[in-house]
């Protein structure tokens, strides 16, 4: 039976990072790992169907294990990119806010001072027409350090990392079971061949650690795990969001966020651009029972009439359906937003 010292559940971002740490560490040296991805390729969920911001740390609560690793995550992740030549741009965020929601603004500005974020500064509707004349609003907060990244870029440079220094990458592979012999886990593996017919074989094998970065798949993966207690696995929420594409050439130069949704459950309808400076909005928030990823064309109507509170000129007819996102949350509908 082939075994290895570690064997990481899951290809997303998270699971290369680690397979990329883990390779270049001093105590892992001549030590064998081994990820496992049961799509065809790596970052096929979450990972790749996000916003691809760079988040700066303002919007989680103060003191929260949230608000520390995305504070520290964005200094480590714009020197990973600039250390390794992963494409990024330090774009800036504008988070704005009609009159209303002015006090809404005011707190997120205090709660992000609380988390660290000391290079937020107030634009009044002067300056903020100067900067995005296309945007409506009374007043914005400016944060200048977040940005946007190519994610498949990133990814793809940890899997060479980590594939350099000796780690293996197993796509088509999905855990079926895992058991306990000793002081060793046992995986029993689906591995999937490509090709007409498809054709599946069990794959077992054996490693001292397991690292459970399955995302949308964690919880499953831990309750087919032997010796863990399902009372220790946290329940998981499907929040699914929609993006619809601009048709059009993007009037915008930086990031535009409105004022976050209660409890954070989402960040609002915003506007973000990628590398190649395509303008996408969303997502919204639908909670759902199983992962899918369609987007209902219908939706562009509603679309347009929330962005139009910060960018009037937006039509229905501007936007088309783009790409879905699920967000595995650890709080439900109408909860305060979870930290552990």
């Amino acid at each position: 039976m082939d075994h290895f010292d570690v064997a990481i559940i899951g290809a997303g971002a998270i699971g290369l990072a680690i397979a990329q740490r883990l390779t270049t560490a001093d105590f892992m040296q001549q030590r064998s790992i081994v990820t496992l991805e049961q799509e065809a390729t790596f970052g096929q969920h979450t990972s790749s169907r996000n916003s691809e911001v760079i988040h700066a740390g303002i919007y989680y609560n103060p003191g929260s294990l949230k608000a520390r690793l995305c504070r520290r995550g964005k200094k480590l992740i714009y020197e990973y990119c600039q250390l390794h030549n992963v494409p990024f741009k330090r774009t800036g965020k504008l988070i704005v806010a009609g009159e209303d929601d002015f006090a809404k603004l005011e707190a997120l500005e205090q709660q992000a001072r609380a988390n660290g974020v000391v290079d937020l500064h107030w634009i009044d509707d002067t300056e903020l027409r100067n900067l995005e004349p296309a945007i409506q609003a009374h007043s914005a907060l400016f944060s200048a350090s977040s940005g946007i990244i190519d994610s498949h870029a990133y990814m793809q440079r940890l899997l060479q990392q980590a594939e350099a220094n000796g780690a293996l990458f197993s796509p088509r592979s999905r855990i079926l079971e895992i058991g306990r012999k000793g002081d060793r886990f046992l995986l029993d593996c689906e591995i999937i061949a490509s090709g007409a017919p498809i054709q599946k074989d069990i794959y077992r094998f054996s490693a001292s650690h397991i690292v459970n970065c399955a995302g949308l798949n964690a919880t499953e993966i831990a309750s087919r795990t032997e010796g863990i207690s399902p009372a220790s696995i946290p329940q998981i929420h499907l929040c699914k969001g929609d993006y619809f594409t601009y048709r059009r050439k993007s009037p915008f130069n930086h990031l535009i966020y409105p004022v976050p949704d209660a409890n954070n459950t989402g960040l609002g309808i915003h506007a973000t651009l990628d590398l190649a400076g395509q303008l996408k909005f969303g997502p919204d928030v639908q909670y759902v029972e199983s992962a899918r990823f369609d987007v209902n064309p219908d939706k562009a109507r509603d679309y347009a009439l929330t962005i139009a509170n910060y960018f009037p000129t937006i039509t229905t007819d501007d936007l088309s359906p783009g790409y879905a996102g699920i967000r595995p949350k650890l709080s439900g509908p109408g909860e305060a937003e979870a930290d552990l």
